[in-house]
Order: C-alpha cells, then sequence, then structure tokens
C-alpha cells in the first residue's frame, strides 16, 4: 500500500472516529434538553411545580419523574438511532446501484464467455462494495492473463490473494460501528435497572422519614422508579433487533462476495493453460 494510500485510510479513521464521539456528544446534549425543558416543563405539573404531582395522565411529567437516568437512556435511544440510519446509509451504499442478486448472475454471464472489460465497465457502472472488490480482481485477471512468466497454479494463487485483500478492504465498512448496538443493547436494560434501584432507594427512605405508611405515596414512588426499567428494556429490545438485522444483511452480503470470487476463480481457471 503507497505512504498516500496510508495517509488517506489514517485521515479517514480520524475523521470517523471524530463522528462518532461527535455523534453521541451531541446525542447527550439534546437528551438532557428534551429531559429538562420538555417533560420538565411546568405545564406538566400541577400548580407549575416540577418537583410536584404530574398532572393526571401526562406521560411526559410521568416520564421526568424517572429521575436524572432518564436522560442517560434517552441518549443511548438517541446514540442507537442516529447509528442504525448510518449503518441503513452505509450498507444501502455497499449495495451498488442495481440489485445485487441481478448484478451477480450477470457477472457471472460475462465471466462465461470471457467478456472481462465488459465486466469491468459492468462494475463501473454498479459501484458499492461487491463492485469494488470484483473489479479489483478482474483488473488482476487481465494482468495475470498477458503473465507468461508465472504457472497457472501461482496465478490461480495471485489472483485469490488478490481478491482476499480487496475484500480484507471492503468488509471492515460494513461492520463498523455495529459495537456501538451490541453495547447498547446490554447496557440500556443495566441503566435502567440502576435507575429503579436508585428510584425504590428513594422511595423507601421517604417513605420511613414520614414515620407513618402512605401507600399512596409508595406505590407512586415505585411506579416511576420502574419508568426507568421500561425504558431501558424497549431501548434494548429495539437495539437487539437493529443489530440482528444489520449482521443478517452483513453476512448475506459477504456470502455474495464469496460467491461472486469464487466464479471469478473459476473462471480464470478454465480459460488459462
Amino acid at each position: 500500500m503507497s505512504k498516500t494510500n496510508k495517509q488517506g485510510g489514517s485521515l479517514g479513521d480520524a475523521l470517523r472516529s471524530t463522528f462518532t464521539l461527535l455523534a453521541m456528544v451531541i446525542s447527550f446534549i439534546i437528551a438532557w434538553v428534551i429531559y429538562k425543558y420538555v417533560m420538565g416543563n411546568p405545564i406538566n405539573f400541577e400548580g407549575g411545580n416540577p418537583e410536584g404531582h404530574g398532572l393526571p395522565g401526562n406521560y411526559l411529567a410521568m416520564v421526568y419523574k424517572g429521575g436524572f437516568i432518564v436522560p442517560l437512556l434517552i441518549g443511548t435511544l438517541l446514540i442507537l438511532i442516529t447509528f442504525s440510519v448510518e449503518r441503513f446509509i452505509t450498507l444501502r451504499r455497499a449495495n451498488g446501484k442495481g440489485r445485487i442478486n441481478v448484478f451477480v448472475k450477470h457477472l457471472q454471464t460475462l465471466l462465461d464467455g470471457d467478456k472481462i472489460e465488459d465486466a469491468i465497465v459492468a462494475c463501473d457502472k454498479q459501484r458499492g462494495s461487491l463492485a469494488n472488490v470484483m473489479k479489483a480482481g478482474l483488473l488482476r485477471y487481465r494482468n495475470l492473463q498477458s503473465d507468461n512468466k508465472l504457472e497457472k497454479d501461482q496465478k490461480i494463487l495471485a489472483l485469490q490473494k488478490e481478491f482476499e485483500e480487496a475484500t480484507a478492504l471492503e468488509l471492515p465498512m460494513l461492520s463498523r460501528n455495529l459495537v456501538i448496538l451490541s453495547t447498547i443493547a446490554s447496557i440500556s436494560v443495566l441503566i435502567g435497572l440502576l435507575g429503579t434501584v436508585l428510584g425504590m432507594i428513594r422511595a423507601f427512605g421517604a417513605l420511613a422519614q414520614a414515620g407513618s405508611p402512605d401507600a399512596l405515596a409508595l406505590s407512586q414512588g415505585i411506579s416511576e422508579a420502574l419508568i426507568n426499567t421500561a425504558f431501558g428494556i424497549s431501548g434494548s429490545l429495539l437495539a437487539i433487533v437493529l443489530y440482528n438485522t444489520f449482521s443478517t444483511q452483513i453476512d448475506s452480503f459477504t456470502y455474495k462476495i464469496d460467491e461472486a470470487g469464487f466464479s471469478l476463480v473459476q473462471s480464470f481457471a478454465a480459460s488459462t493453460k
């Protein structure tokens, strides 16, 4: 790999890391604004007092009473949405312009007819990760056809190596940031449970200081505490569904790359003496 490519790759990684960090920070800032000024708006509470009871049936006030854990849960949800949209856009771009199944079949037809130049043009039109990998393999394919110094087995190994290197450059882009989704799936429930435990401690502490049992106050405190659990479970459930959805798409995409690469190598082996 050339020095320019290395510098370009380092710059790209730095920009992606900066985007990830900024997205997280901005998500938590927005979450705090929503918690403080939307859910905590005085119009949601009796007497206009956010420290008092919420208006009957006002769910914004109910969630606000979940405490400082609520903006953390909202922030993780916003991060989940942000990177889910980013993954969706990235995978759509990786597919290229046309339907990927049609593109793979078209390439196989061109390879069977030894139409390498037409296959390269098709890759330029399709674009996307699969097209990039196949174009790299096809360019190597074309060069190896005119190389009289290497034996047939050496040429096949060289073509396979080129294909593997091109694939190794494309696949990390497909799975990037999935670890964020899997992390949210794990910690969202834990954050919610933490909020619930802290809320229960406050509820029973207030009950102990009151000196006499107050079933209404206790039930309200427990209800507010459980909001965090419900919020956390919902975020975790959504994260698990999205993570599995994107993982399945990536596995399917990887299979198509392997299938196309196998066809390329087989076609080269059949056409080389």
